[in-house]
């Protein structure tokens, strides 16, 4: 029996057509800026984004983190979403490293509003208080379900962020998924930020690779932090033609995944003992009311051939539609959840 792997949308696995890509990939020495692959998929995702320039860096959180470490220092304070993977994912990593601690709103599915972020803000001549110098803003986001957020709240967020003084980064990493729900030109967004970290190893289907995009002044500051962290790559066009044939392969079909999704809610939905939120996008949460309770029925999805996450500290799961869960798996995988769910009663 096959699994039908749906923790995450970063178990895709690259396609023969990726391979070969990677395989045929003209590459030289990134740290010289010599890889001439890695050179046109920044120049590709900075176009996309409406930015100068991008640099390419091997995951996610160091996108995320060489952004907040060139936005702020020591004793500053980001302002994000109580949510954000920024501040529940990363290993504490904006203290850690930069010595920066972060200011945490709530918000509705992991969006705030103006509201919301003016009452955050702290009196900047007031020694009691830190010193007050990015919003980090995650779109699509993670914990609120693959919630997009509008455009028009988020230039709202960005302009209140920008009078107050303050940098704006975007973690996108899913933003892929934003742009094809919505139709919203990723330009759109990345004028919203100072800097964009976007991924391409989740629903883009690459082995590895996020980059971050921003202004020209902002680029030697991004590569000693990445220089710092280690993330400095040689011949990295190997990854970076994953990156381009994504881009041209895998971005439109976004649209499938979330068509399973929501087809995924509708099936689940009918299920006792579950209820489930329609999806945006591609991830899928659903509140567990079982008797055994969400872990047990993730351990007896594993039995039933299906995996996905159950969410700690809550009688919630996760699932993710991807790449490597096309539609015709979906009739499959309800028909796993029902026996999981059975065990579990």
């Amino acid at each position: 029996m096959d699994l039908l792997d749906l923790r995450s949308d970063t178990v895709t696995r690259p396609t023969p057509g990726m391979r070969k890509a990677m395989a045929e990939a003209e590459v030289g020495d990134d740290v010289y800026g010599e890889d001439p692959t890695t050179n046109r998929l920044q120049e590709s995702v900075a176009q996309l984004l409406g930015k100068e320039c991008a640099i390419f860096v091997p995951t996610g959180t160091m996108a995320n983190q060489i952004s907040l470490g060139v936005l702020c220092g020591p004793g500053d304070e980001v302002i994000c979403e109580r949510g954000s993977h920024v501040l529940n994912y990363e290993g504490a990593a904006a203290s850690a490293l930069w010595g920066a601690q972060l200011f945490p709103l709530d918000g509705t599915r992991g969006l705030f509003d103006v509201r919301a972020l003016e009452g955050g803000l702290r009196r900047s001549d007031d020694s009691h208080y830190p010193r007050q110098r990015a919003v980090a803003i995650e779109n699509t986001h993670n914990r609120g379900g693959g919630a997009v957020w509008p455009l028009s709240q988020m230039q709202a967020v960005s302009q209140a962020a920008r009078a107050a003084g303050l940098s704006v980064h975007l973690d996108g990493a899913r933003l892929w998924n934003a742009h094809v729900a919505t139709g919203t030109r990723l330009s759109d967004y990345g004028a919203c930020a100072d800097t964009v970290s976007v991924c391409l190893s989740k629903g883009l289907g690459t082995p590895a690779g996020s980059l971050v995009a921003t202004t020209r002044a902002r680029l030697p500051a991004l590569h000693r932090l990445r220089k710092r962290l280690g993330g400095g790559m040689r011949q990295v066009g190997i990854l970076a033609a994953a990156g381009l044939y994504a881009l041209d392969n895998h971005l439109e079909r976004l649209a499938e995944d979330h068509k399973s999704a929501r087809r995924l809610a509708e099936e689940l939905q009918s299920i006792r003992g579950l209820r489930c939120t329609m999806p945006e996008t591609n991830l899928l949460f659903v509140d567990v009311d079982l008797r055994a309770g969400a872990r047990a029925l993730s351990e007896a999805g594993r039995a039933e051939g299906i995996l996905f996450n159950a969410e700690g500290g809550k009688e919630r799961i996760r699932l993710v539609t991807h790449l490597d869960v096309p539609p015709r798996t979906i009739p499959e995988a309800v028909a796993r959840m029902r026996r999981a769910v059975d065990r579990c009663r």
